[in-house]
């Protein structure tokens, strides 16, 4: 039996990534997790986690949107967005 060659068989050289995996600075806000959540409620550390915060007085980038943004705004005792 042959195999017949399809279109998704080709190589896609062709197609280019137009969006960068990051976004530009303007776009995204910069959350420092400042303060412990031990004494704090499941959910505040459930939220820090979900932000990618594991360590103490981490910074990381993440999209500026209203989601995060309103993230930040449930926990502001333990984070904080740095200018």
């Amino acid at each position: 039996m042959a195999r017949r060659t399809t279109q998704s068989d080709e190589p896609k050289t062709d197609q280019k990534k137009t969006k960068s995996r990051r976004g530009d600075s303007s776009t995204t806000i910069r959350i420092q997790y400042y303060r412990s959540f031990i004494a704090a409620p499941k959910t505040h550390k459930q939220m820090v986690r979900s932000l990618g915060l594991t360590k103490l007085n981490q910074i990381v980038e993440r999209p500026d949107n209203a989601s995060t943004r309103g993230a930040v705004a449930k926990i502001p005792h333990l984070l904080r967005i740095l200018e």
